[in-house]
């Protein structure tokens, strides 16, 4: 069966292993997170479906542009799904006024044989990368789904409803949408002790599933040091 998202509990270690030794080497700080996604299936009658995907930062020593890895296995993204995700965490870093190129983000898929497809988990994933690179975190009960558009804002995507179905279910409390509607979407309601915070920009975004404010002074070990 091909899911959009699909559904794990297990953590990955080692995701750099793959990584020239060169490479790693040059990587300090090692951030790794299990990340939730919003997504439905490709069945007949689609379905709404919560992921968890493996993501892993490292900020370099060196100035050389943001890499962005993808593992092949277990299991992996679609070609689009690569290139949204990539778009999104550029475009998110300009946004927010951050500097992306000593930035190393490799994700994972911890299922064999399991695709995921669609642009809406780049919004997700690139507020994530935000997050971690300003040592603030996303509580484990909170998600977006979108993807994010060249000039920084929050564009919508499909199956919005099932998608928080989805996350009823899974017993998330706050999921951050699109301020914008897309037109196929039928009406809904919000689920009951649910939380949805409609977003335009990854500002915003940031702000709801954060609870901290985009761009605020960080503060990092390297200016304790010196």
């Amino acid at each position: 069966m091909r899911l959009y998202y699909w559904i794990t509990s297990m953590v990955i270690s080692g995701l750099l292993s793959f990584l020239p030794f060169t490479e790693a080497q040059a990587l300090t700080e090692l951030r790794e997170q299990i990340i939730p996604i919003l997504g439905v299936t490709m069945e007949k009658k689609p379905i709404g479906t919560v992921a968890n995907v493996i993501l892993s930062f490292q900020e370099r020593d060196d100035h050389n542009g943001l890499a962005v890895l993808f593992r092949s296995e277990p299991g992996r993204f679609s070609r689009m799904a690569q290139t949204a995700v990539q778009q999104a965490i550029y475009r998110a870093a300009r946004a927010a006024e951050m500097q992306s190129d000593s930035w190393t983000v490799v994700l994972a898929v911890p299922y064999a044989g399991i695709t995921i497809y669609g642009d809406s988990l780049s919004a997700m994933i690139s507020v994530s990368v935000l997050a971690m690179a300003n040592g603030d975190s996303i509580p484990s009960d909170r998600v977006i789904t979108g993807a994010v558009t060249p000039d920084g804002h929050i564009s919508p995507v499909g199956s919005v409803p099932l998608k928080v179905a989805a996350a009823n279910e899974a017993h998330l409390r706050r999921v951050v949408v699109p301020e914008e509607i897309d037109m196929t979407d039928s009406d809904w309601r919000t689920p009951f002790l649910m939380q949805i915070s409609p977003v335009a920009s990854i500002s915003e975004a940031y702000l709801a599933l954060t609870d901290h404010p985009l761009g605020r002074k960080t503060v990092r070990r390297s200016e304790f040091e010196n």
